[in-house]
C-alpha cells in the first residue's frame, strides 16, 4: 500500500483530527484505538472499512467493560508516540512486546503468540529458509516491525545486501511478487494469509524469533491497563475471544 493510501486512509478515520485527552481519565465511557490497518488478519481496510481479529477483540473488550471503541489508523511506526502523546488511549496493531518497546509503553497480558516467517516466491527454488539468504539478496519488511528487526541486524552482519521498508504489507508482497526483493520478512499470521489468499507465495524454514502480541497503553497507565486485562480475561472465559480467533484465523 502506497503512503498516498495510508494518508487518505487516515483522513477516512479522522486520525488526522484525532484530539482524544485521556478520555478514560476523564471519566467518559469511550478509548480511542490506535492501530496501522495494513496489517492482515489483525487489523486493515476491506472494502472501506476496518476489519480484523484486532480491531474485533479490542471492540468485544470494550463491550464487556461498558466503553465505546472509537478506531484511529495511522502508520504503524507513528502508534507508540501517539499513545505517548494522548492522542489514542490504546494501540492494537498485533504489537509484540519486545524489550526495546516495554521501555516505552505498558503492555497488557498477550492474546496472540506469533513469531516470523520467510516469504518467497512459489516457484523460488533457492531460499528454503533464513540460512539461504545470501550477501547478494534484498529483503522487504514493514516499517517498525521485528521482522524489519530482524532484517536490518541481518543487513548489519553482512548476510544480505539491502532492506526495503515500506509501509504496508501489501507493497511488500508485489515487491515480492515482481521480483524487486527476494525475500520478505513478516509475521507468521500474515504470511500465512498471504500465502493462503495467493499461490504466487510460500513460506518457507521454520518460525522465527518466537513473540506474543499485546495492547500497549501510555506508560503508566496501569488502571487503564487493569481494566484492559479484566476485559480480555472476561472474554476468553464466555468463549467471544475463541469465536473470534476461530473466524479469523480458521474461517478465513
Amino acid at each position: 500500500m502506497k503512503k498516498i493510501l495510508i494518508i487518505v486512509t487516515m483522513i477516512i478515520f479522522g486520525i488526522l483530527s484525532c484530539g482524544n485527552k485521556n478520555s478514560a481519565d476523564k471519566g467518559e465511557k469511550k478509548l480511542v484505538v490506535g492501530t496501522d490497518g495494513v496489517f492482515p488478519p489483525f487489523g486493515y481496510i476491506e472494502k472501506g472499512e476496518l476489519v480484523g481479529f484486532d480491531i474485533d477483540l479490542i471492540k468485544q473488550i470494550g463491550k464487556d467493560l461498558g466503553y465505546e471503541i472509537e478506531m484511529k489508523v495511522q502508520p504503524f511506526d507513528a502508534l507508540i508516540p501517539s499513545v505517548n502523546a494522548k492522542n489514542c488511549d490504546i494501540i492494537a496493531a498485533g504489537m509484540t512486546a519486545n524489550e526495546d518497546r516495554v521501555k516505552k509503553v505498558d503492555f497488557s497480558n498477550t492474546y496472540y503468540d506469533s513469531g516470523n516467517s520467510v516469504l518467497v516466491k512459489s516457484d523460488n527454488t533457492t531460499i528454503k529458509g533464513i540460512d539461504d539468504l545470501t550477501p547478494d539478496m534484498t529483503v522487504a519488511v514493514q516499517i517498525g516491525t521485528t521482522g524489519a528487526d530482524k532484517a536490518n541486524e541481518l543487513k548489519k552482519q553482512g548476510k544480505i545486501k539491502d532492506v526495503k521498508v515500506n509501509d504496508g504489507v501489501d507493497t511488500c508482497l508485489l515487491q515480492v511478487k515482481n521480483g524487486d526483493v527476494d525475500a520478505l520478512i513478516i509475521d507468521k499470521p500474515v504470511a500465512e494469509r498471504a500465502v493462503k489468499a495467493n499461490k504466487a507465495f510460500k513460506t518457507v524454514g521454520e518460525t522465527l524469533d518466537a513473540e506474543s502480541y499485546a495492547f500497549a497503553v501510555a506508560k503508566g497507565d496501569k488502571a487503564l491497563l487493569e481494566k484492559i486485562n479484566k476485559g480480555l480475561e472476561n472474554i476468553k472465559k464466555d468463549g467471544t475471544y475463541e469465536k473470534l480467533y476461530k473466524k479469523w484465523f480458521e474461517g478465513k
